[in-house]
């Protein structure tokens, strides 16, 4: 499953939700407040920019935002938003390629980062962020605490959501770190859509670890946009990263 096929024309198209799921603005406004905010007077560049969820909103309130992405049918619904003039993007994976200029925020949303499926690429997208990033700049990445707390002796799998019209399930491969989530969707006719992704989910040590071999230092974790305390029972957090001003 290659991230480029995942997230093909039909993945484009139904990935925008306005005003429910991840672009309620209950889950939205927080995200873009607090990166309007680690920005400050800077441009920022999003990872991953995928179909301009954030990056839209974030450069409506005046922040300069250029994106990197890897679906081309991603940033073909990302122009029915926002023009190139407006909000650049470079086609691309987020481990190695490089975009102009420099920046005050690099920020990593919704998990992505968990798309790179083997340790050294997580690595290399720490040493991407930090190459565009000015000193004293921050690198943010919002990210799920693996759930294998779930996992009983010889059980694979967890169920996180169900619904009436979707159950969503993630099995794991705790050898390789490895979790493909599972999300199936029913309609009125009783037949069930399946949709996978694939990705290698990362402990926040490790995390912390992997910012280290980047030259960041951890500037602050919070378990939500909002900066709720992260504690033993998150899971999630907004991790922000930051370069030192000094070597």
């Amino acid at each position: 499953m290659r991230q480029e096929k995942i997230w093909d024309a039909d993945a484009a198209q139904r990935y925008d939700t306005p005003g429910t799921g991840m672009f309620a603005p209950g889950t939205l406004e927080p995200t873009v407040d607090r990166l309007a905010q680690l920005a400050g007077d800077g441009a920022a560049l999003e990872f991953a920019i995928g179909t301009g969820r954030v990056a839209v909103p974030l450069a409506e309130r005046g922040v300069p935002v250029t994106g990197i992405e890897l679906s081309v049918p991603m940033v073909e619904q990302l122009r029915t938003k926002a023009d190139e003039a407006t909000i650049p993007v470079i086609i691309g994976d987020m481990a190695t390629t490089v975009a102009p200029g420099t920046y005050s925020l690099v920020y990593l949303v919704y998990n992505t980062i968990s798309n790179l499926l083997t340790q050294a690429e997580q690595v290399e997208c720490f040493r991407n962020a930090a190459r565009h990033l000015t000193p004293g700049g921050r690198f943010v990445i919002e990210l799920w605490v693996p759930e294998l707390r779930k996992l009983p002796p010889g059980q694979k799998a967890t169920v996180w959501r169900t619904d009436c019209d979707y159950i969503g399930l993630d099995t794991y491969d705790v050898l390789r770190q490895h979790v493909v989530s599972h999300h199936f969707r029913y309609d009125e006719t009783e037949q069930a859509r399946l949709y996978r992704s694939p990705h290698r989910y990362i402990w926040p040590a490790e995390l912390d670890l992997m910012a280290q071999l980047a030259g960041f230092e951890l500037e602050s974790r919070h378990g939500d946009w909002s900066g709720a305390d992260f504690t033993a029972e998150s899971r999630n957090h907004v991790s922000v990263y930051r370069v030192p001003t000094t070597p």
